[in-house]
């Protein structure tokens, strides 16, 4: 088999199998099949211009593609290529976009209880600190325990 075409067809696997391990859904939103029209008609005008057989820019060696040539003498390889170069940017993408908005929301998460530990434990000390007037009796007790969430 040429290997133009093994190549494509490996590279569309790839990103098939990354698509699925990830679960990013990609393949279910209407976005990334608009960003794919859109790029699919640039690319048929661009390679389509760049492969013409009357005129070629660029030339394929024959034995390294099978021949099957669509809209204005485009190798179908290209197609799978495209698919898989601009996939495979959009997953990536979307992968670290999601990755980080996880760790953020983590972080923040973990700010927000330290920052109420904090709180907790200036007011503790600031109970115990404060001083009875002189002759008084008693202790001073917080209000509630120190693990309580502030309402």
């Amino acid at each position: 088999m040429p290997e133009y075409t093994v190549l494509a067809a490996v590279s569309v696997c790839v990103v098939l199998a990354l698509e699925w391990h990830w679960r990013t859904g990609l393949f279910r939103t209407a976005r990334y099949w608009l960003s794919m029209a859109i790029v699919g008609f640039f690319q048929i005008l661009v390679d389509g211009w760049l492969t013409k057989l009357d005129a070629p820019i660029v030339l394929y060696a024959p034995q390294h593609h099978l021949g099957v040539r669509v809209p204005w003498d485009i190798p179908i390889e290209d197609f799978l290529f495209g698919f898989s170069m601009v996939t495979l940017t959009i997953l990536l993408w979307v992968r670290a976009g999601s990755r980080h908005a996880t760790e953020t929301h983590t972080e923040s998460r973990a700010a927000a209880r330290a920052q109420r530990r904090a709180l907790a434990r200036t007011r503790t000390e600031n109970h115990a600190t404060h001083r009875s007037a002189p002759g008084a009796t008693g202790t001073i007790t917080p209000t509630r325990p120190l693990d309580e969430e502030p309402s």
